[in-house]
This record gives C-alpha cells, structure tokens and sequence, in this order.
C-alpha cells in the first residue's frame, strides 16, 4: 500500500455534467481509500459519486461556457474553504484545458505538475494532435479540414466512406445540442450537414479517413509522467468492447502487455516535454500493422482504475505522490486484470475473472454509488424509450411502393442518436 501524504487533500474538478462519469468516482475512491480528504468541484445533481463514503465534499462547479478566469475563481473559494494547499486533478478536458492555461493563477492554492501551459490544449484539440503527430512521425489517421461545405463534401470524396467526423475541441459541443464529439459519416450529404452546425459546435469539423475496428486493434495508455519525466504507473490496455461500438468509451478493458504502444507512449510524453496523467488511443492499422494514435487526453481515463499494480499504485494517487515529493514505488503489473462498466456490459460484470477485475461502479466497501447509479440509470433508459416510442408514433408512415427505391440519408441529428 503507498503511503500518501494524508495532511495534503485532493479537490477533482470535472466541469462536464455527466451524471455517469465513473472515472470521477474511480479517483474519489482511490485517493479516499489511502486515507486522503477528497473534495469533488462538479454536478452533485443525482450524481452517484456524492454518496460515496469516501467524499468529504462536493462544491458547486463553474457554470457552463464559464471563462478559464471564472474557472479559476470557484478553484480559489474552494481552496479559501480547504484553508491549505491540495493537489488538483482536473478529470475532463475542459478542466485540463483550464488548468493549463491558469496554471501560474493556481499555483498558490494548488499542487500541479510544472510546465503546463498551453500543452493541454494542445494535445487535447483533435487539430493540433493531428500537427503534433506529424511533427514526431507518429502514425495519425490522414485528417483534413473543411472551410465550406462544398469542401467537406470533397473531402468525403477523397478520404472515401465511411469516415470519421470530429469536433476539434469537443469540450466546447453544448450539452443538449445532441451533437457527438465523434460520428461515423456514410455519405457525402451528411459531411456538409455536419459542417454548416460549425458555429453551434464551437470548433472546427475534422474529417478523417476511417480505420476499421477489428480484434485486438483499439488499445489506450495510461500512466503518469512525473516531475522528472519518467512515466510511472498505468500501462497499456486493449479495449474489448465499446459505446457506442467501435467508436466510443470503454466497457470492458483488459490490461494487457504491449511493449510497441508502451513505447510510443513513452517516446510521445518525452519529445513533447509532458508532465502529469495522460490518457491515450490508439487504433492498429490491419494493412499495415501501425498503431495510430487517435486520442491524447492530459487528464485520467475513466477506465484509470483497471491499472491498479500489486501496490495500489494508479496514476492519480502517483500525481498525489510526486506532487508531495513521496516515493513512487512500483508493484507487479497485474497484467490480465479486467475492468467493467456494469451498465454498459451487465453481463461482462457477472462473467469469471481469473485475473482481477474491477467494476466501475459497485464496491464492497462503497456500495451507495453503484445502489445509486442503477436507479438513475434505469431512469436514464426508460426516459430514452420513451423519447423514441414518441418520435417513432409522431413519423407519418412511408408511402407503400412496388418498385425497389433507394432510401433517402439519414439526418445528421438520426445518425447521432443511433451511432
């Protein structure tokens, strides 16, 4: 068991309004576990994390669209409240985002990684990973950038179908705009619908030629690039199942040894200069056998918990760690080891593990939050049925034809409901 500093608290800030964000809870967990006060700045609406035992308390989080500046003034009312200085661990890309920026503002309230600054943003801005990946060789699925929808059209044209659509900066996507983050595009019609929603989005529309899925090519990285560069804890995972399929977060992990994506993930943190907790994708190319790097997120993957060595060591309590200049030290990989997100992949949870698995929400010794959880989740569903029971009996039916036609494309808005 590592022995953390117990007189520095922790405060996570996750600005996203995301009820189910089990990463949150992971963290809460971890941190609260080894002894550690743990503060949460986000939603506390229904959110399962507030009844875990190991919170000591939620704050308010800056309203949405909030400045880095207006970010920065609820970190220091939290902090007055704390009465001494705590390691922050932003948990969503905004936060990183914010944190980075404000870096020299926080500083006095806060422990943070050196050297942050623009970097997060950087890396987290799909466009600017895409520059960083062809600045270091690293392979990066070919990505063009429309400036009109004629353009986006003819980029759908030349990257062929399907391909990938993303939002440079998806923090940015305003909830309730049913706008995803990333979309699998099939025609040519809707690349041009999905550019004229730029100005809603926030951010530029990147399209991107389209790797397919296939077994053992979606991996991700975790781990903790410490004071003096060296990435401690985490490692590398293969994602075996996800939502939405094939593009989305993952519900069924393993942990799994991969020296080529630990490589990557090395040689990427060390040209850059990165210090603190990354999260990476990748996607292995089944013709030419490269792992491209899809996703690079300078915060904790939701799924960090599956990383947990023979030590306890995870990436957030080796933030904690380096931060309070405590030794790291290193357990056994606890290569095998699963991880589950129980509403995702009910039935993944109920199959044997042999190897260790970790469940995202239930606890044995933190039970409310996964009691919590399947009550708001079963809320979550049974509202979603009934949004498509009224939108399927408010559809006039199809004129009946004799002749075989072609059936008209999907709105962008029908596509990202069912993606």
């Amino acid at each position: 068991m590592q022995l953390l500093d117990t007189r520095v608290p922790a405060v996570l800030l996750r600005i996203d309004r995301n009820p189910f964000h089990h990463g949150t809870l992971g963290a809460v967990r971890s941190l609260g576990r080894a002894g550690v006060e743990v503060h949460v700045v986000a939603d506390s609406m229904g959110s399962p994390v507030s009844r875990s035992r190991y919170l000591r308390e939620m704050h308010p989080p800056p309203a949405p669209g909030s400045s880095h500046r207006e970010i920065v003034a609820t970190l220091i009312r939290v902090a007055a409240r704390i009465e001494r200085p705590a390691v922050l661990v932003p948990m969503d890309d905004a936060s990183a985002v914010a944190v980075g920026r404000m870096r020299e503002e926080l500083a006095p309230s806060y422990l943070l990684p050196a050297g942050l600054g623009a970097l997060p943003e950087r890396v987290a801005d799909k466009a600017g990973l895409a520059a960083v990946c062809a600045s270091l060789d690293i392979a990066h699925p070919v990505t063009l950038v429309p400036d009109s929808p004629a353009e986006a059209a003819d980029a759908a044209s030349r990257l062929g179908l399907p391909l990938v659509a993303k939002w440079s900066r998806p923090w940015l996507v305003p909830t309730g705009s049913r706008l995803r983050s990333t979309v699998l595009v099939d025609s040519v019609q809707q690349a041009r619908q999905l550019y004229l929603r730029t100005e809603e989005a926030g951010s530029t529309l990147l399209l991107q030629a389209y790797l397919p899925p296939g077994p053992n090519r979606d991996w991700f990285f975790h781990g903790y690039a410490d004071r003096f560069g060296v990435v401690r804890a985490g490692g590398s995972g293969r994602k075996q199942r996800a939502w939405p399929r094939g593009a989305g977060l993952t519900t069924v992990g393993r942990w799994t040894a991969n020296p080529q994506v630990q490589a990557l993930a090395e040689r990427l943190t060390g040209e850059l200069g990165y210090r603190g907790i990354i999260d990476l994708d990748f996607r292995r190319c089944g013709t030419t056998g490269l792992y491209h790097l899809l996703d690079f997120n300078p915060r904790p993957g939701a799924q960090f918990r599956l990383f947990s060595d023979s030590a306890g060591l995870d990436v957030v309590r080796a933030q904690h760690l380096d931060l309070t200049h405590r030794p790291l030290r290193s357990g056994a990989p606890l290569v095998g080891r699963t991880f589950v997100v129980e509403n995702y992949a009910p039935l993944a949870a109920l199959r044997p593990a042999p190897h260790g698995r970790e469940l995202a929400w239930h606890a044995p010794d933190d039970p409310a939050p996964g009691r919590a959880m399947r009550t708001l989740w079963c809320r979550h569903v049974s509202r979603r049925l009934r949004e498509r029971l009224s939108s399927a009996r408010s559809t006039p039916a199809p004129a009946r034809v004799v002749r075989q036609a072609v059936a008209p494309p999907l709105t962008d808005n029908e596509k990202a409901s069912s993606f």
